[in-house]
């Protein structure tokens, strides 16, 4: 990954300036609003350079995104380690952790990350290969969730699924045939597994769950959208711990 990276969107961008992540900051010239003024004020305070820059120059550097006339360039990244985050999440007894395998569309990633955000979930888990990662697109789309949980990135779900498991983290995952989601045992650390968009849960993952979970739906329609199935599950999580 290169040392920068490009975020925008007025809500990535605000966050991004008040985690002091910002190197550079670009707004549309003869942009003008309230949005515009607190992006300006917090650029002052954290002392970041800040160039007006004309609109086609804002959607080369966005790759024609929906900018709102706010590019920034950031730090590249910084993707947490799983050792040290279950070595911080040891002393907690009712963790939740977020496992995407091989989910390809960044707005799924950020949508599930905004969710992940207000549902207090500790961390997200995805592959390095396979699979997409931190875009600019996803951060977008995470309006700034992403600079708050913490996103792991490992070599082999697997493994690290093995790991969770030594960590007492119960796994589970999403099927058309398992326990529905309201009978749902979430006591304990959670890891829930969300399957690629097309194919689902890998076979080898499938045969690490400890248990799986079905959403019922009575339409013709027999899947849901993966961002749409993490969130009902998420907060199905949440409201059994905020009993």
């Amino acid at each position: 990954m290169e040392n920068t990276d490009i975020i925008y969107g007025v809500h990535a961008v605000t966050e991004a300036l008040q985690s002091a992540k910002v190197n550079k900051l670009y707004i549309e010239e003869n942009l003008r609003g309230k949005n515009v003024d607190h992006i300006k004020i917090l650029a002052r305070e954290k002392k970041v350079s800040l160039s007006w820059t004309p609109k086609a120059e804002l959607n080369k550097m966005s790759e024609n995104g929906v900018h709102q006339g706010v590019v920034a360039r950031v730090a590249a990244f910084s993707y947490a380690d799983l050792d040290e985050q279950l070595n911080q999440l040891k002393e907690k007894t009712n963790a939740t952790l977020l496992i995407l395998d091989e989910l390809t569309d960044p707005h799924n990633l950020g949508s599930i990350a905004r969710t992940a955000d207000a549902t207090g979930v500790d961390a997200i888990i995805i592959p390095k290969h396979r699979s997409v990662g931190i875009t600019p697109v996803a951060v977008k789309a995470s309006t700034g969730a992403l600079q708050h949980v913490p996103v792991i990135r490992v070599t082999n779900l697997s493994q690290a699924l093995t790991k969770l498991k030594a960590a007492n983290f119960w796994i589970f995952g999403t099927d058309m045939d398992g326990t529905p989601y309201d009978q749902w045992n979430t006591n304990g650390n959670v890891a829930l597994i969300i399957g690629n968009e097309g194919k689902g849960i890998a076979l080898n993952l499938k045969k690490q769950v400890d248990e799986m979970i079905t959403i019922p739906m009575v339409g013709h329609v027999q899947s849901l959208n993966a961002s749409v199935a993490a969130s009902v599950l998420m907060y199905e999580v949440f409201r059994n711990r905020s009993k």
